[in-house]
């Protein structure tokens, strides 16, 4: 990102996203079988390379053009994130039903296409002067791999539902197919209408940041295991009771993912990172390289899981994720706070401030 700019690497991961996207309209034109097959991975890793670019950059460019308000300002971006949600599974089904498998993608991919040269007029460009940051310095400091956790436990959680959630809600509740999008609204509506108003608490308290850390994977975990619910619980799950989770599921995963930007930041400027591009690409990445790595881990592990144990364990377990990081970042942060407040008083015992003042009027 340095090295080509983030302006650069930003409209190049668009183009690169939105052929990708109409190539996949082009698959069905494809023989079935292993070229099939085959295809279908390429495809989508070049999709994932054109996405971690744009995604890498925009994140860079945000936080280099909002320094001093950077979980408000993608805490309302994650209002439009939320808004794809909401309209991406009807508008594609639509256009599935009525004009058929190959316009929904060549529809979306000249959308994105569209938006290259806009972006290429209305960006700034910003210089950056490489710098001597280490990623694996950033990526082993133990706060920065508590954050890690958090992020891929979220992506995980969230990435769960994916390929779960819709086959529980037509078995159990016997719902017609067009409903079940309905059902999805409750979380991303949750997450995109929390998302500014915790980001704006996260940038105007910092302090409260480690708490909503703590509080959402703990929040989350929670969820996940009224989500079934769990077996052990002995309660039958109904629709409003689901709907009613998943609502919390997303205010729960904003307490958590919309602080870790800033977090991540603070914590390399505290362990002496250079201000700059040059940083911001690099937590940029780090974000990206772990939501994916969640956004992998959390469908696979989910999927087997359902399979072999049903829904109601699966969500169960899967949310012993975010139970994890939650409590393993809420340790970290105790602990923090107590070695601090020890080293403090080490430094300043309570009889320098009485024995200055002393001196200090003799003097006078």
């Amino acid at each position: 990102l340095t090295h080509i700019g983030a302006k650069f690497m930003f409209v190049a991961g668009m183009f690169v996203s939105g052929c990708v996207t109409i190539l996949f309209g082009m698959l069905d034109k494809v023989p079935s079988g292993p070229v099939f097959i085959g295809l279908c991975f390429l495809v989508r890793a070049m999709d994932a390379v054109g996405f971690a670019a744009a995604m890498t950059a925009s994140f860079s460019i945000l936080a280099k053009a909002f320094p001093n308000n950077i979980a408000t300002v993608l805490g309302s971006l994650e209002i439009f994130t939320g808004l794809g949600l909401v309209l991406g599974p009807p508008l594609g089904g639509f256009l599935y039903q009525s004009f058929g498998y190959e316009v929904p993608f060549i529809t979306l991919g000249c959308v994105v296409l569209v938006l290259v040269p806009v972006n290429m007029c209305i960006l700034p460009k910003y210089d950056s002067i490489p710098s001597k940051n280490s990623f694996w310095k950033l990526i082993l400091l133990p706060k920065v791999l508590l954050l890690c956790l958090t992020i891929c436990s979220l992506s995980a959680c969230l990435g769960f539902l994916d390929p779960t959630m819709s086959l529980f809600i037509l078995k159990k509740f016997k719902l017609p197919a067009g409903y079940v999008g309905l059902v999805f609204l409750g979380l991303a509506l949750s997450y995109s209408l929390s998302s500014p108003l915790l980001g704006l608490l996260s940038d105007k308290l910092p302090y409260l940041r480690k708490w909503l850390l703590v509080s959402g994977g703990l929040m989350t975990a929670l969820c996940f295991f009224m989500l079934g619910p769990a077996p052990v619980l002995h309660i039958e799950s109904q629709l409003w009771m689901f709907v009613l989770v998943l609502v919390l599921i997303g205010f729960s995963l904003g307490m958590s993912a919309i602080p870790v930007f800033p977090e991540i930041l603070h914590c390399a400027y505290e362990n002496g990172f250079e201000e700059g591009l040059s940083l911001l690409g690099l937590v940029s990445g780090l974000f990206s390289a772990m939501w994916s790595l969640g956004a992998f881990a959390g469908p696979t592990l989910g999927g087997f899981l359902n399979e072999k144990l049903g829904f109601e364990w699966a969500s169960a377990i899967q949310g012993g994720w975010a139970l994890l990081s939650g409590l393993a970042t809420g340790i970290f942060y105790i602990t923090e706070a107590t070695r601090r407040s020890s080293s403090s008083s080490l430094q300043n015992p309570p009889g320098n401030n009485e024995e200055r003042t002393h001196l200090m009027g003799s003097e006078t």
